[in-house]
């Protein structure tokens, strides 16, 4: 088997879980965070920075590799692992997402979407087994089928219909990725969950979904815009219909906070472009809250970004430094910003197993939020 899902301990007083997901290009334990490679990189960092601070999975896009460089031009080179020179696992992104947030540019049919390219206005269409074929070029451990990412807010009919029609591209991603049995091989399908900001449809969606039959499930639509609560409530709607003996993934959540209270709802899979983006924008993250190192407060002080924080960027760089080089606007300011954060949510996952296993999660989620100053969710 080329994918496989062991669920190996659960916490006694929470939902959160400890589980190994087995691929072809290695292990990843869970619950994890997925850096996110949306153009066959991580911005700002390299393969090897990745493996040293304990990556063992990323995200990669299918929409925008299909539009550049092209899913037949990696291939020929050897697939995604090669071309970005990644042998660990990779998880794509059917696209789905990126095409429905450009409603001005697509049109949404029952084959497909036809839709125009952000980059040169050029006419494409993307049909669920198009992003399968794409994602089989692109050789991804985790495959993802292609889904309508429904709006926020929208009305319970439109949110209907469209979860619907997800049900159907499901099917029809299935019947593709099995068809395709040199794939199917080495690879792993999930399907996704949709349902709006509705309870009822969201237990109706992951019931249909998991009728169907997948490899692990998603939980999609969420972080489109709704406050945390109904986030929450909608994650809460969805989890008791997932079998325990496959993957959970809640996709594109979050802050440190949504993964902690993700976890402890249930959830294994995370992938977010929050540490990367707002490296590049001046703001890091530590186990006292957000760290906005712009700030003219910075400017003479020898402190690293985190005390005890054993990441490169800590261990050899001062907050006076990293201010210095934002504000000159230099390169190499992205580069120890992405490595911080990145190393802080790894680590925060890795925090959050080490407490599954030791039945002490309630311990660690009282403790993270006691740093922060902060009440727990």
């Amino acid at each position: 088997m080329a994918f496989a899902f062991e669920l190996i301990k659960k916490d006694l007083r929470s939902q959160a879980r400890l589980g190994k997901i087995t691929t072809s290009h290695g292990p990843v334990n869970t619950p994890v965070f997925m850096p996110v490679g949306t153009q066959a990189t991580v911005k700002a960092m390299t393969p090897e920075e990745l493996k040293e601070i304990g990556a063992e999975i990323i995200l990669s896009n299918t929409y925008h590799l299909y539009l550049r460089p092209g899913h037949e031009l990696i291939k020929n080179i050897g697939g995604l692992h090669k071309f970005m020179h990644w042998d660990r696992p990779i998880l794509t992104d059917s696209g789905g997402y990126q095409v429905f947030s450009h409603n001005e540019l697509r049109k949404i049919k029952e084959e497909g979407v036809y839709f125009q390219s952000h980059l040169d206005g050029s006419k494409h269409f993307l049909s669920p087994e198009k992003t399968i074929e794409i994602q089989e070029a692109l050789g991804a451990d985790i495959v993802m089928c292609f889904d309508e990412c429904t709006p926020y807010p929208a009305t319970r009919d439109y949110t209907a219909d469209s979860m619907e029609r997800t049900h159907r591209w499901a099917k029809r991603c299935k019947e593709k990725f099995i068809h395709d049995s040199q794939f199917t091989a080495h690879s792993s399908l999930f399907g996704i969950v949709q349902g709006g900001m509705f309870q009822d449809l969201r237990k109706q969606s992951a019931e249909e979904i998991t009728g169907i039959g997948f490899d692990g499930y998603a939980i999609g639509g969420l972080s489109v815009g709704e406050d945390k609560a109904l986030m929450y409530e909608m994650t809460d709607a969805v989890i008791p219909y997932l079998p325990e003996n496959k993957p959970r993934y809640l996709m594109g959540v979050g802050t440190p906070e949504d993964l902690v209270e993700c976890v402890a709802r249930g959830v294994d899979m995370f992938d977010c472009v929050m540490p990367t983006r707002n490296a590049r924008n001046g703001t890091l993250f530590t186990k006292h809250g957000k760290l906005g190192i712009r700030g003219a407060l910075f400017a003479n002080d020898k402190k690293p970004v985190e005390d005890g924080c054993g990441c490169y960027t800590c261990k050899n760089y001062s907050r006076a430094y990293l201010r210095h080089l934002f504000a000159a606007n230099e390169i190499l300011a992205a580069r120890l910003g992405t490595y911080h954060n990145l190393y802080y949510y790894i680590n925060l996952m890795q925090d959050m197993r080490r407490a599954i296993e030791e039945d002490g999660f309630e311990e660690f989620r009282k403790e993270f939020y006691g740093m922060r100053g902060q009440e727990s969710e």
